[in-house]
């Protein structure tokens, strides 16, 4: 197998950044997401807790997921459903529900054309009203995988002010759904993967938690209150700090959502999403670019590299070693959150991902009015 001298050239140098994209991303696979093997024993200690789930029409939702929330084997907790401008049956719903369950409040927000839309109202009337110093937060279309979701996700605030969980999406057939999930678990590796790591740069309001004295120190969502999404990350960047959060990950603790159904909704939802990566600090940022980058320019120089180079099957060794390493390691992590369906297409999936979130975030207008 011919390997390349030392000498300055242009295609030693495109194989020097060759290797350099490869050493990158086996870092961020060993360095990082390799943490999310490891395992801390928490305390079995379960503080009193305010469950908060901000709703605007979602009455068929709440009728099928609310009772699996409220019926979480836990001793001492409450669950505050804000109601938000709703036009459908959420009120009578869960007014309903009220009746049979004594933990269960709904606070209603009253139709206004002065009012925002967006999440951030009705979670800050939330937590106003929470009777609890310790929060959790999930979506009303959000079902949790089992009944001990909330005492593994409160039993985090024995040591910590901020609880960072799990929310996949359901599994359904299509391909559209494999890449939905597929971005999910890839995103929930990396921001929980450098969270473990001590870099916390988002969460997702789906299944997520921090104090009720965090959220008034950072001045709730003031310094974002003008864009529709910002609830999770961008509170998030704000309040984490001195390693203040915590990683849940048994599977029991999941809160899994139904995923959408057309590409429109889909792209219209990653939009929205990406309305708020303008705001992330700088240095997260980098961390969170470095990684697709580093892959962008691994495929980039490798089709460049074994079309013309001499070196063809050194390249093709690197390359192979790479994709066979992460393969695993990812597949692992993959059978962790339990999309073990996804593991053989990995190499794919990674290279359509690679595109198409990319092509999203570049042709988004970070402007756009935002729907909840």
């Amino acid at each position: 197998m011919n390997i390349p001298n030392l000498e300055y050239s242009i295609e030693n140098l495109i194989i020097a950044i060759f290797i350099l994209a490869t050493l990158i991303l086996l870092f961020y696979d060993f360095f990082f997401s390799s943490r999310l093997f490891s395992n801390k024993k928490m305390a079995n200690n379960y503080p009193p807790i305010s469950v908060i789930i901000a709703a605007r029409n979602e009455d068929e939702n709440l009728d099928t997921f609310l009772p699996k929330i409220l019926k979480q084997k836990y001793p001492e907790f409450e669950v505050i459903v804000v109601n938000h401008q709703s036009v459908d049956y959420t009120k009578m719903i869960v007014g309903e529900l009220e009746k049979k369950y004594s933990n269960l409040r709904m606070i209603t927000i009253e139709r206004s054309p002065h009012l925002k839309v967006g999440k951030k109202l009705p979670l800050t009337v939330g937590v106003k009203g929470a009777k609890y110093e310790n929060l959790i937060f999930t979506d009303a279309d959000c079902e949790p995988a089992s009944e001990n979701w909330l005492k593994l996700m409160a039993r985090n605030f024995n040591q910590k002010e901020i609880v960072l969980g799990y929310g996949p999406y359901k599994k359904q057939k299509g391909f559209l759904n494999k890449l939905i999930r597929f971005d999910t678990v890839s995103s929930a590796i990396n921001y929980l993967g450098l969270a473990k790591a001590g870099i916390c740069y988002m969460a997702v309001g789906r299944n997520m938690g921090y104090t009720k004295d965090l959220f008034f120190e950072v001045g709730g969502f003031k310094n974002h209150y003008n864009l529709i999404s910002g609830d999770d990350d961008l509170f998030i960047q704000e309040a984490a700090k001195n390693r203040n959060f915590a990683v849940e990950l048994n599977p029991e603790s999941f809160v899994y959502s139904e995923p959408k159904k057309t590409w429109i909704d889909w792209l219209n939802q990653k939009r929205r999403h990406f309305t708020t990566a303008p705001e992330y600090k700088s240095s997260h940022k980098r961390w969170i670019g470095l990684k697709p980058l580093s892959l962008l320019i691994f495929y980039i120089t490798f089709t460049f590299l074994i079309i013309s180079s001499p070196f063809a099957f050194f390249i093709l060794a690197i390359f192979g070693f790479r994709l066979i390493i992460s393969w695993i390691l990812n597949g692992m992590l993959f059978a962790r959150f339990k999309s073990e369906d996804l593991i053989i297409f990995f190499p794919f999936m990674e290279l359509i991902h690679l595109v198409v979130i990319p092509t999203i975030y570049y042709t988004n207008d970070v402007k756009r009015k935002g729907k909840w």
